[in-house]
């Protein structure tokens, strides 16, 4: 592959985790908001079918591409702000995976609590703010990545 179709594959993996991420967790909010189990349980189902198709994907698709960029640039992957991306990259995984598994469970307990017609259970507002709580370095490493991406400093 051309260093051209490795740069514009990584832009577009980036792109896609940070969209993804920001809608995600905004349209969880979102719906948090409104304290409705019918409401939470259809949008988590949309959140967690998105971070499967496309937050996984570019999850997979980024340290391939970067590290195929990185070498095809004479970038050493050990060194520098290469290697303080690939560490960012382990911190925002360290706080994604759990983030996954946290919106299956809210999802099934907001579908449970729809069905059973009744509020949603104590249990569900703790996860809830994990989850929340576990967005914000995830999302802020995120950010940072894409710094050192743009200005690769020494």
């Amino acid at each position: 592959m051309t260093h051209d179709i490795l740069l514009f594959l990584h832009v577009i993996g980036a792109t896609v985790l940070l969209g993804t991420g920001a809608g995600i967790a905004f349209f969880m909010v979102m719906a948090q908001r409104s304290r409705d189990p019918s409401l939470i349980a259809h949008v988590a189902e949309i959140v967690v079918i998105a971070d499967f198709v496309f937050t996984a994907t570019a999850a997979i698709a980024q340290p391939v591409t970067g590290a195929l960029l990185a070498l095809s640039a004479g970038w050493p992957l050990t060194e520098g702000w290469v290697a303080w991306s690939l560490l960012l990259y382990v911190v925002v995984g360290a706080f994604w995976l759990p983030v996954v598994g946290f919106q299956i469970r809210l999802r099934d307990m907001a579908r449970a609590a729809r069905d059973e017609r009744r509020a949603l259970p104590p249990a569900y507002h703790r996860l809830y703010r994990l989850w929340f709580a576990f967005g914000f370095p995830a999302f802020a490493a995120v950010l940072a990545i894409v710094w050192l991406m743009l200005t690769k400093p020494a």
